[in-house]
């Protein structure tokens, strides 16, 4: 199959990078690397919230009690 691909300027370099250090042809090159892209197990690490005290307790069952709660702290 033939296609044409737009490889951005580093990507490019890196992909003739490895032409030179394996002696293998353009094609060969971007055909290894994606297929090792491709095996790798790409893992999503754990979505983890950051919090901050401020000092304050807000019961979230009120919105516009929280809404105006916070509205009203002092800027920083």
């Amino acid at each position: 199959m033939s296609t044409t691909v737009s490889l951005d300027a580093d990507v490019a370099a890196a992909v003739e990078a490895y032409c030179r250090l394996t002696g293998v042809d353009l094609d060969a090159a971007v055909n290894d690397l994606i297929r090792r892209g491709l095996a790798v197990p790409h893992q999503r690490s754990a979505f983890r919230p950051r919090s901050a005290n401020l000092g304050l307790r807000i019961d979230v069952s009120k919105v516009s009690e929280a809404v105006d709660l916070l509205d009203n702290l002092p800027q920083r």
